[in-house]
């Protein structure tokens, strides 16, 4: 039986399990999520009351939480590529900097959008300033780190599929520019990896609606 995955193109965290994916040509049912199609955004209620997405189903197991995903993914449908080494002290490495991009350069990317949701009146140039401070510092250590590394941990991993995302939008809110070469130039590498940027074309349609507003590149 296929694999379903409920997601929207424009996630971040959707991006981080279709680059999972896309990796390994993983076939599997896409249950976009929209407006447009509410039967998926049910099915997802039904399967997993916070709703909140990506959900993989393999026949009747659901499977919540990005990172766990992909764990799944190489436990019960591996490919070619393996997103978590084999050897246990390479596999920690790759999950610790797994959490380092969704909590260090995803979550403070988040604390920007989140407040241009808001109203005029309810919006906080402090949390934004101590989001911004918060990436810098992030860049900061990544930008060490790459220097002398093409991929986040070894080869392509689970790192690299969580970093894709959060650099991708984070640069949009705080640009790495000049500041952090390394850095830059791993996103561009990102950016350039096919299954990467097949996520970067099929949300290119939703740019639109990028609370802070999409920059013109990209």
């Amino acid at each position: 039986m296929t694999i379903r995955l409920f997601a929207h193109p424009f996630s971040s965290y959707c991006w981080k399990v279709l680059i999972a994916l896309y990796e390994n040509a993983t076939p599997f049912d896409y249950r976009v999520l929209g407006p447009d199609r509410p039967e998926n955004g049910a099915e997802l209620a039904r399967l997993w009351p916070p709703a909140k997405f990506p959900l993989l189903v393999d026949g009747d197991r659901p499977v919540m939480e990005s990172s766990t995903i992909i764990e799944y993914l190489q436990l019960r449908h591996p490919g070619p590529t393996r997103l978590i080494p084999d050897d246990p002290v390479e596999a920690l490495e790759v999950r610790m900097l797994d959490r380092v991009f969704d909590n260090h350069v995803m979550t403070p990317m988040q604390r920007v959008v989140n407040d241009a949701i808001r109203p005029p009146e309810r919006r906080d140039p402090v949390e934004v300033e101590q989001a911004q401070a918060a990436l810098d510092t992030s860049y900061g250590w990544l930008d060490a780190r790459m220097t002398t590394r093409d991929w986040a941990a070894g080869d392509f991993s689970l790192a690299d599929c969580a970093a894709a995302p959060s650099l991708f939008y984070a640069d949009w809110v705080r640009p790495i520019g000049d500041r952090f070469p390394a850095l830059r130039r791993y996103r561009a590498r990102l950016l350039a990896r096919p299954s990467v940027a097949r996520c970067v074309e099929e949300a290119r349609p939703f740019r639109a609606f990028f609370p802070p507003g999409a920059p013109d590149r990209d």
